[in-house]
């Protein structure tokens, strides 16, 4: 029966599921008693309360302790121990960690913040100012896009940069011009608006159809001993008029190939002609222009008389307005359009010291006329035709021979003589230097514009026409319509 008794009570023991009697109380059993027992309200602050319950006595001795006895804290304590939430631990955390940190630690994360804020706003927050007074502005990071509009920015955006054209050294085309008077006075060639290209060699004139590149024989005068003295084209480019040695202005239809009228009146060779819609003006060396209206028979309606040697340069303004001439005597006339009486040129600009032979409007301002001295003066000169002044003047130290203004990039070119021999463009009305284009070996004679604008025509004492394609239309623009143009008919 011992035997037995014994073997239960170790099996009691070893039961871990039943509640163990002479165990001390739990940590939780006793902070519940402990509240339970202890009344706050009867708490002052100058008695200290002993509120330690204790259920069963601990030991008095610690093992191994063999002098004085060492008590353990018991349950309640006068320590208060605040209930904190798991945040509150995290944040207690970051801050005691970020307080022993190294430098390094500091810097790394210095940049890495840096490196987030460029990140999400396209800048350093701790760099942004409102004004920035030193230096160049600052430059936005590359590939980043702000919705808002740019004011300044120190790298030029695609829309403000502005593409400079390409200027072609190379005349795109050379034609020959054999037998060509090398005579500064006369004006030989002028390019129409059917783009045929009239071209006066010796006592011939030659068509050349630029579209197509055809060449018709249009007129041979009958003695060898004269010679083709001006050439130019009405306004719808159908009829041609050819000033000759012989003192004649004649009229050809170039459709039909035919002489058309033959009008007299001049006492000299006449060098340079004009139209403006049915008049034709006529300058001669003996210094007077002739007016014609060739719709009737007695063409001859007045003539200008105010220079003192040869008209070698006319030229109408767009609007119909003035007639410009330059003479051999220095002298720029402008003529006003009139059918009274009285002819009298509304201003005298002598300015000049060499022949003018080079007249050129301004397509877009109408009152203003470029014109270009012989080799005494080689000046350009800008005019106010309504006040008379000169507005600029350029030494080009080259004889100016004749001036043309491109209406596509509002650019003036200068054909020249000596002792240059070429054709140079100018940015108006600044008058800065563009492009030189080189190439003729004598002088240049005559320029003439293409009906569109994109190219200019010079032709030289060394027999040769050059075209030279500088002014091709921007395809982003949008041409202008053109007002239609009323043929009138000859008699």
């Amino acid at each position: 029966m011992a035997h037995f008794g014994f073997e239960n009570d170790i099996h009691s023991v070893l039961r871990l599921d039943m509640p163990i009697t002479n165990a001390p109380m739990a940590r939780w059993q006793r902070k519940a008693s402990t509240s339970n027992s202890t009344n706050p309200n009867s708490l002052s602050p100058n008695k200290s309360v002993n509120r330690s319950v204790s259920l069963s006595k601990t030991p008095s001795k610690t093992p191994g302790k063999n002098s004085k006895t060492q008590s353990t804290p018991t349950a309640g304590g006068d320590r208060f121990i605040p209930t904190r939430n798991n945040k509150q631990l995290d944040v207690a955390s970051f801050l005691i960690s970020k307080e022993h940190e190294p430098a390094e630690e500091t810097a790394s994360l210095a940049t890495n913040q840096k490196a987030w804020s460029v990140t999400l706003n396209g800048y350093d927050i701790e760099e942004a100012k409102i004004l920035h007074l030193g230096g160049k502005p600052l430059n936005a990071p590359e590939g980043y896009q702000n919705n808002l509009k740019v004011l300044y920015s120190q790298v030029p955006t695609p829309a403000s940069v502005k593409k400079s054209r390409y200027i072609s050294s190379v005349p795109e085309r050379i034609l020959d011009a054999p037998d060509i008077r090398n005579d500064f006075y006369l004006n030989l060639m002028d390019w129409g608006r059917q783009n045929l290209l009239a071209v006066g060699l010796a006592n011939h004139v030659y068509l050349w159809d630029a579209a197509v590149g055809d060449i018709i024989l249009l007129k041979k005068m009958e003695d060898e001993n004269n010679f083709i003295c001006s050439v130019s084209w009405s306004k719808d480019g159908n009829f041609l008029a050819v000033g000759t040695s012989d003192c004649k202005v004649e009229l050809w239809d170039v459709q039909c190939q035919k002489r058309l009228r033959s009008m007299d009146g001049h006492s000299a060779r006449v060098g340079c002609l004009s139209w403006n819609d049915h008049i034709l003006s006529s300058g001669s060396r003996s210094g007077l222009i002739h007016q014609h209206d060739v719709r009737v028979a007695d063409h001859h309606i007045y003539t200008y008389g105010g220079h003192s040697q040869e008209v070698c340069g006319l030229t109408w303004s767009p609007d119909g307005k003035y007639l410009a001439s330059g003479g051999n005597d220095n002298t720029v006339f402008i003529w006003p359009m009139t059918t009274g009486s009285e002819h009298r040129a509304v201003h005298a600009l002598n300015e000049h010291q060499g022949a003018v032979k080079a007249l050129a409007w301004c397509p877009w301002q109408p009152n203003i006329l470029a014109s270009g001295g012989g080799t005494s003066d080689r000046h350009i000169r800008i005019w106010n035709v309504n006040s008379g002044s000169c507005i600029s003047s350029l030494d080009t130290s080259s004889q100016i021979s004749s001036l043309v203004f491109s209406p596509n990039y509002k650019e003036l070119v200068s054909g020249h003589g000596f002792a240059h021999d070429k054709v140079i463009i100018w940015k108006y009305p600044s008058l800065t230097k563009v492009a030189e284009l080189e190439g003729h070996e004598d002088r240049i004679l005559n320029l003439a514009l293409s009906p569109d604008g994109s190219t200019v025509a010079s032709i030289a004492a060394d027999e040769t026409i050059r075209l030279w394609k500088s002014f091709e239309k921007d395809p982003v623009k949008k041409p202008k319509p053109t007002s239609s143009i009323i043929q009138q008919h000859i008699r």
